[in-house]
């Protein structure tokens, strides 16, 4: 059986702040250099991008789709804003759907609720229970994800505008959620600790709005590359297919502590209390990160794991990894260059990762790259936590600090992608 590599939650170019390249061709391209197996689409409401996918992608016999080799799922990302129980909820969705016929019944009713042709990601007034009647309605073979779960402004349990259960916010339609993504600022030891979050499955995805970004978080099965098998492996919490989750260090993401931008302000759930729950710099509320939300909700102690649980594995982008250890940047011309050699000579960036040994890598780069791996690997790593937007900082190497090259070895060469 192989391993899929999935990353379902993304955007085209048709959604705002995105890039122009977030279109099928770079998407296909960017998949093989990464490694990922399979892609959501991204935003398959928006008329001309949902054009683009029937004019570029082929349909294959189970539910998916292909072009040039990679394999997509038809999805898209939602946000539904509505009042329910005396208060404005805000909370994004992510739709799977398993052919292109069942898209457009989808659109014709969520048309109903919002402008489509606006944003790749369409603001809906439809609240999101009655939202999941409607797509059970149309196929029973649709799936709705809650989209990153723990946000603050947009999400299930964000503490802006979200539920304190996902009961209340589904009601009778509860039966039709079987996962829901933790996002890149919680990993899953921290949704352990709520106990209703048993009866899901936690999934990981990028949210990518580049294709350097794709598979930054992502979902690992042991299964057919199949849309129905896909689907049974979540609804039946089937653990020997689905194999664990790649995800950031959640302190890397930009909502785990809370803070304030503004004031350059970043504080522990523990702080903010201390500070009555204001910024001690400009005395108003600061933005309530995800660890603080998940600590008022949770009911277990941190550490519990639940029986049944996927496993997961923390990464940091190699892309990442290598800007630190040439002290430089990712996306500059040196880094993506050592990036595509690597991801070339050892089988795409989650090979790197994951599977490569690190005496491979050393032979084919540099010292302080290969230790860098080696230290992302065992979680040794500092970070200075993301809040209120800004994304959180990692440290692999402590300033200053050097990786002496091994004697009479040199770097080997190849060709770039």
């Amino acid at each position: 059986m192989m391993r899929i590599i999935a990353d379902l939650h993304l955007h085209s170019r048709y959604s705002r702040a995105t890039s122009r390249d977030m279109d099928v061709e770079h998407m296909a391209r960017w998949a093989k250099i990464k490694g990922i197996t399979l892609l959501g689409t991204g935003d398959f409401t928006h008329p001309v991008w949902l054009r683009e996918l029937r004019a570029k992608l082929t349909p294959t016999e189970r539910g998916l789709f292909t072009h040039d080799g990679s394999h997509f799922m038809l999805t898209v990302e939602v946000s539904n804003i509505y009042t329910a129980g005396g208060r404005l909820r805000k909370i994004h969705n992510i739709i799977f759907a398993p052919s292109f016929e069942v898209a457009d019944k989808v659109n014709a009713v969520l048309g109903r609720f919002g402008n489509l042709m606006a944003d790749g990601r369409p603001t809906l007034t439809v609240p999101t229970d009655r939202m999941v009647e409607y797509l059970m309605e149309i196929s029973p073979d649709c799936m709705l994800v809650p989209a990153h779960a723990w946000t603050p402004w947009f999400s299930l349990y964000g503490s802006m505008s979200g539920f304190d259960a996902i009961a209340e916010c589904f009601g009778d339609q509860l039966k039709h959620i079987a996962a829901v993504e933790t996002g890149l600022s919680s990993d899953p030891p921290m949704n352990w600790r709520l106990s209703e979050l048993d009866q899901v499955m936690l999934v990981s995805n990028s949210d990518a709005h580049s294709p350097a970004k794709l598979g930054r978080e992502a979902n690992v099965f042991a299964c057919e590359l199949d849309y129905f098998e896909i689907l049974r492996v979540l609804r039946e919490k089937d653990t020997s297919k689905f194999l664990y989750t790649l995800e950031f260090f959640p302190e890397e993401g930009k909502y785990h502590y809370d803070g304030h931008r503004n004031c350059n302000r970043r504080m522990t759930p523990k702080e903010t209390r201390a500070h009555g729950g204001r910024c001690p710099v400009c005395g108003k509320a600061p933005t309530v990160g995800v660890l603080h939300r998940v600590e008022a909700l949770a009911d277990r102690e941190e550490g519990f794991v639940p029986e049944g649980a996927v496993p997961y594995r923390n990464l940091v982008p190699l892309e990442e990894i290598i800007a630190e250890a040439n002290g430089s940047k990712p996306g500059t011309v040196g880094v993506r260059e050592e990036y595509y050699r690597l991801c070339q000579a050892l089988g795409g960036e989650f090979n790197v990762l994951l599977d490569a040994p690190v005496e491979d890598v050393l032979r084919l780069s540099s010292a302080r790259i290969a230790e860098g791996l080696r230290r992302v690997r065992e979680g040794r790593v500092s970070i200075a936590p993301g809040y209120d937007g800004v994304f959180g900082e990692i440290s692999i190497f402590k300033d200053g600090e050097e990786i002496r090259e091994p004697a009479d070895e040199e770097p080997a060469q190849t060709t770039l992608f």
